[in-house]
């Protein structure tokens, strides 16, 4: 055995693999506070105390209030949130409901409700229902946002101008000509000069700008014009806080019951979905960040929202403002490179340091300079990326009515309203199907786009009646579902069609094509077609008419192999019999393999997979040497995997190029422009497409015995390889580049049986390049990577996720790669594939406890 291989079987490698049932003493953990942490939560805590008294002041809540709900937010939620990195605190977006509440029912019920929601929030949390709150469309969160930012920036421009807010937006805009005649030029100056450095400061450019953009845009606007305001002597009102002896704390909720239990709700229902949005959307800060989130786990929502509630029972108990999740402060926290919930508790210290020491220096800030900072942060809600965004959705009516009803009803009557319109439009669409019908050279085509139900059934008849006599027809099915009483209209129709002389060839998600009504099989399964490209479509197969499920007798064409391309792989037995034992010789099923089980797709017919030869018309066996036609193509009846080529070609020409050919056009015009550049294993389990979801044009692949990259200059190295590394950076500036292993690799259990004396045949000589990967297996300073959640199945599995590490550190040396790195043009990742479980794990770390992690499903809501 090599020297390399790792054979050390009793050694505290294995341990790591196999864990003891009691795991070693470790000693005690002192607190340590890491530095980034700490930068992190200073960079936080300066854009957070100007915020907390501009939103404290947009509500009329005493200004102490937002001080305290930061300090809560950042020590409460901070500490027992779910989402490590997420600030919470005051949030603009709950700046209508609180300033709504305090002028119906004043500050102390205000605070009241505060605890009740944060009750309300401990109750959901215990309940799990987190994952719930993401269910709302984000047409209506984002509407809620963007009538919330309209709602304060329309109030707040009443103090830039020197004035006082109205109650409401109609109020406010009624009353602004008369505001914009009597303007005090003072308050003006100062928030202009605010909203000046606000803009400018981070735009400064060069070096000089990379260092002073570490210090906030909003505390240097604050502070330039709190610090012109008082050079040149300007009378304007300022910040007041009174002392903390005369704090108003909360009280016995008053009011009618109705109102309060609306109030609740409302108050629970905003700060929970803005702080559950904003988790996740930390998760993908993190995720995108260098590093990843390697030292930083994923968001507990359900935990989230526990310490959510928490902290509103603090915070309203000792006169705060309501707390939920912060945008601003928590994309700070990320990019200044916090690393554990230690930053956001730290800020909130800081909060009440300043709090306690510093309401000298508060008490110069103009109350005109925070009213500009809270409305250019009300402006920035109207996220035009959000627009574009459910515009190309088809939501903007969605986006728009939600907007509309929280700046002209309220909150709680906005949400309602977005979410009445968002049922609607999904009723809507679920109810509308377009149906065509044209010719085109000899051929009716029926286009049916949309779902299939009993509402469609009498225009999809009426489309059917147009149709010939005896004419060839292709209905297409670009819908998901089809109910019953569509099917048998259909069905129907196509036996009557049928019955007339006619032929009909049906394509889609649910229905494709089968065999000839001629043909001497009537009861042979139809095969499906996809509808789209890039993807699978969702295509199933129905069966003969004298099983349980009737089926649509469709097509002209009767082809051995019923795996088609862009459909489920489902029970996928397309394989064909070894050549050398017959079967009558050998007791085995003709075209089975003798090691598998026998199986058989719960639709095909018995005899539909045995490649034996079929009686013809005339009852002879078919001739090897005669030309055979299959389906429109006339070639001799090669060997078997001659004849599964030519189906698999036949199928496409037939059924997948129609769908891709104007893609595949575009491509053959515009060139190839792909993204990544997948360097993966040859091994035939592996379809790149599938795992990826990707299509033509979107990967550079590369394959080879292993997934190995030559590092630069290797003797027994392979060209080819750097080449192709090469051409997909410089030439086709892809932007990532993937390795991928995967489990029970061939290569790499060759390489862990590899003996130096054997023969060096082309394939041994190859697996060299491997040989750095066992040395870093063998290594006891470096970690071993693992997968998430468990160790190592054995030591293959090991070897295959060390040599994805290894080859990663492969490519970096090549100058290519290397060149791009360093500009931040190149990402490189590292994925591994466990075929068995169809389960995709993707590299989190490069550092101490390299994991590779699972990859779910994608959130799409932020």
């Amino acid at each position: 055995m090599s020297a390399c291989v790792p054979t050390r079987t009793d050694s505290k490698r294995t341990q790591r693999i196999h864990r003891p049932h009691s795991p070693p003493s470790t000693p005690p953990r002192r607190f340590h506070i890491a530095g980034a942490d700490v930068s992190a939560a200073i960079a936080v805590f300066l854009i957070a105390l100007p915020l907390s008294l501009g939103i404290a002041l947009a509500t009329g809540a005493p200004l102490q209030a937002g001080l305290v709900a930061a300090a809560v937010g950042g020590i409460i939620a901070g500490r027992i949130g779910g989402s490590p990195l997420q600030v919470s605190g005051p949030a603009a977006g709950l700046t209508v409901v609180t300033a709504d509440l305090i002028q119906r029912y004043g500050w102390r019920t205000t605070c009241a409700i505060t605890v009740l929601a944060g009750l309300a929030q401990l109750g959901l949390g215990c309940l799990r229902v987190a994952r719930t709150a993401l269910a709302v469309s984000p047409a209506i969160v984002h509407g809620m946002l963007a009538g919330i930012g309209v709602t304060i920036a329309v109030a707040q421009l009443h103090i830039v101008l020197g004035g006082t807010p109205q109650s409401s937006v109609l109020a406010n805009l009624r009353a602004l000509p008369a505001q914009l005649a009597g303007l005090d030029p003072a308050a003006v100056a100062v928030s202009a000069m605010t909203l000046t450095l606000l803009l400018l400061w981070p735009r400064i450019p060069g070096r000089a700008g990379r260092l002073l953009r570490r210090v906030p845009a909003a505390l240097i606007a604050v502070s330039g014009a709190t610090a012109a305001a008082a050079l040149a002597g300007l009378v304007l009102p300022k910040v007041d806080l009174p002392s903390w002896r005369s704090h108003a704390l909360a009280g016995l909720p008053e009011g009618p019951a109705l109102g309060l239990v609306a109030a609740v709700l409302t108050t629970t229902l905003v700060c929970s979905v803005q702080s559950l949005l904003g988790a996740v959307a930390v998760d993908k800060l993190i995720a995108t960040r260098p590093g990843g989130p390697a030292r930083v786990g994923r968001s507990d929502l359900d935990r989230e929202l526990l310490g959510q509630g928490a902290a509103n029972i603090v915070s309203g108990t000792l006169g705060g403002l309501p707390v939920a999740g912060v945008a601003v402060r928590s994309s700070a926290n990320v990019q200044s490179g916090a690393v554990s919930r230690n930053s956001t508790m730290l800020h909130g210290v800081l909060v009440v340091v300043a709090a306690l020491l510093m309401v000298p220096i508060l008490e110069l800030i103009p109350l005109a300079s925070l009213a500009a900072l809270v409305m250019a942060v009300g402006i920035q809600m109207v996220s035009l990326h959000h627009i574009r965004t459910v515009t190309r959705h088809r939501e903007a009516l969605v986006y728009a009515v939600t907007t509309l009803g929280v700046v002209f009803l309220g909150v709680l009557e906005g949400v309602t309203l977005g979410i009445a319109v968002a049922v609607a439009v999904a009723l809507h669409r679920l109810t509308r199907t377009r149906i065509t019908h044209d010719e085109q050279e000899g051929v009716h085509h029926v286009h049916v786009r949309g779902q299939l139900t009993f509402l469609a059934v009498p225009r999809l008849s009426r489309a059917l009646h147009h149709v010939p006599q005896g004419s060839h027809v292709a209905v297409e099915l670009d819908g998901s579902f089809m109910d019953h009483a569509a099917y048998e209209a259909l069905q129907d129709w196509q036996r009557t069609h049928t019955a007339q002389g006619g032929t009909v060839e049906l394509t889609g998600r649910r229905v494709a094509t089968g065999t000839d009504p001629g043909a001497a099989d009537p009861g042979a399964t139809s095969t499906g077609t996809g509808t789209g490209t890039g993807t699978h479509a969702d295509t199933d197969t129905v069966s003969a008419p004298h099983t349980a499920h009737p089926t649509l007798h469709l097509g002209s064409a009767r082809a051995e192999c019923q795996c088609r391309p862009w459909t489920p792989w489902r029970n996928h037995r397309c394989e064909v019999p070894r050549l050398a034992p017959p079967a009558a010789a050998s007791g085995q099923h003709p075209g089975r393999h003798p090691d598998r089980q026998p199986g058989r797709h719960p639709d095909r017919h018995p005899d539909r997979h045995g490649d034996a030869p079929r009686p013809t018309e005339a009852g002879q066996t078919t001739d090897p040497s005669v030309l055979t036609p299959l389906g429109g193509i006339s070639a001799p009846a090669a060997p078997l995997g001659g004849r599964q080529l030519v189906h698999g070609i036949t199928a496409f020409q037939r059924n997948t190029a129609p769908l891709v050919r104007g893609e595949l056009a575009r491509l053959a015009k515009e060139g190839q422009r792909p993204t990544q550049l997948f360097l993966t294993c040859a091994d035939s389990r592996l379809v790149t497409s599938m795992i990826t979801s990707s299509g033509p044009g979107d990967l550079f692949v590369v394959r080879n015995v292993g997934n190995l990259v030559p590092p630069p200059g290797e003797e027994s190295g392979d060209d080819s390889v750097a080449a192709a590394i090469e051409y997909a950076v410089d030439v086709l500036h892809v932007r990532s580049i993937t390795v991928c292993g995967h489990s029970g690799c061939g290569a790499m259990q060759a390489l862990l049986q590899s003996d130096p004396g054997q023969t060096q045949t082309p394939l041994r000589r190859w697996l060299r390049l491997g040989v750095p990967s066992l040395e870093r297996m063998a290594d006891d300073r470096r970690p071993w990577p693992r997968l998430a959640g468990r160790a190592a199945a054995d030591a293959v599995e090991q070897l295959c996720l060390t040599n994805v590490v290894q080859q990663l550190e492969h490519l970096r040396a090549h100058e290519s790669v290397a060149r791009a790195l360093r500009s931040g043009e190149l990402e490189l990742h590292g994925l591994y594939f466990h075929v068995g479980e169809a389960q995709a794990y993707l590299l989190q770390g490069q550092d101490e406890g390299v994991v590779f992690d699972h990859v779910g499903a994608v959130d799409l809501t932020a």
